[in-house]
C-alpha cells in the first residue's frame, strides 16, 4: 500500500516512476495503490522490501504487509453488493 503526493508535475512523474518500478519487480495491482507480490521465502520478501524502499520517492509513504498463502486465500472480495472470488494465488515453485 502506498500514498504518494501528486500535487505537481514532478510529483506525478515520481509516482509513475515508482509504480513502474513496482510493476517491473513483478508486483500486481490489487486495487488503486495496493500492490501484491508472491515471495517464496522470508529472505526473498526482505530483498523486495529493500528494493521498494530504494525506489520510494521523497515524500512518499509505503506500508508493507506480509501475508501467507493461506491468509491470502481467505481474502473476501466484494464488488458492489455481490461477492466475487479472490484472485488466483500465484503458482508455487516446486524444486524437488
Amino acid at each position: 500500500m502506498f500514498d504518494l503526493p501528486v500535487d505537481s508535475k514532478e510529483a506525478r512523474r515520481e509516482y509513475v516512476r515508482f509504480r513502474n518500478a513496482l510493476l517491473g519487480e513483478g508486483f500486481t495491482m490489487l486495487q488503486f495503490s495496493v500492490y501484491a507480490r508472491y515471495c517464496a521465502s522470508e529472505e526473498a520478501a526482505a530483498a523486495y522490501r529493500r528494493r521498494v524502499r530504494g525506489a520510494l520517492p521523497p515524500g512518499g509513504q509505503v506500508r508493507i504487509l506480509g501475508v501467507t498463502d493461506r491468509q491470502f486465500g481467505k481474502m473476501e472480495v466484494f464488488q458492489g453488493k455481490k461477492r466475487k472470488g479472490a484472485e488466483e494465488p500465484p503458482p508455487q515453485l516446486m524444486l524437488f
